[in-house]
């Protein structure tokens, strides 16, 4: 590979370091591969509301933008996802979740997400919607709440 082809391409986001052995950003215990990243790669699909929210926690870790417009809902779902370069996501917290499991046909899940922006930290605390579109679960929307 030349110099001029090994250099980053300021257009695009850079990914951070995560693979199929590293742990998962989501929280859990399995590896990235073993978790979010199975649902990532396709064509499994998330089970439940929760496990949905945290592979969509992972694909923004990881800036999959195919799989987030994926497992959006078509009615919510915008045009592209907007990664901002100076934002990187340090760790998610699931606070609360309501239904959304195998019997459901909707659920939420109340989470923290931890983040820093230009190297000050912060986080989103936020209530999410989900529900089954063909037979998958998707996110619909959130609301933000106050207090991490």
């Amino acid at each position: 590979m030349s110099r001029r082809n090994a250099r980053k391409n300021p257009t695009r986001p850079q990914r951070p370091a995560v693979s199929a052995d590293t742990p998962c950003p989501c929280g859990l215990t399995a590896t990235y591969g073993a978790c979010c990243g199975r649902f990532h790669a396709g064509p499994t699909t998330a089970p439940t509301a929760e496990l949905l929210m945290r592979s969509r926690y992972s694909a923004f870790v990881v800036r999959d933008e195919a799989y987030l417009l994926r497992t959006w809902a078509p009615e919510t779902r915008p045009g592209e996802v907007d990664f901002d370069r100076s934002l990187r996501w340090t760790g998610l917290e699931i606070r609360d979740t309501t239904d959304g499991t195998a019997f459901h046909q909707d659920g939420t899940v109340t989470f923290v997400a931890r983040y820093t922006h230009g190297g000050a930290p912060g986080s989103l605390h936020e209530r999410s919607r989900f529900r089954r579109h063909e037979g998958a679960w998707v996110y619909v929307d959130g609301e933000f709440l106050d207090g991490a």
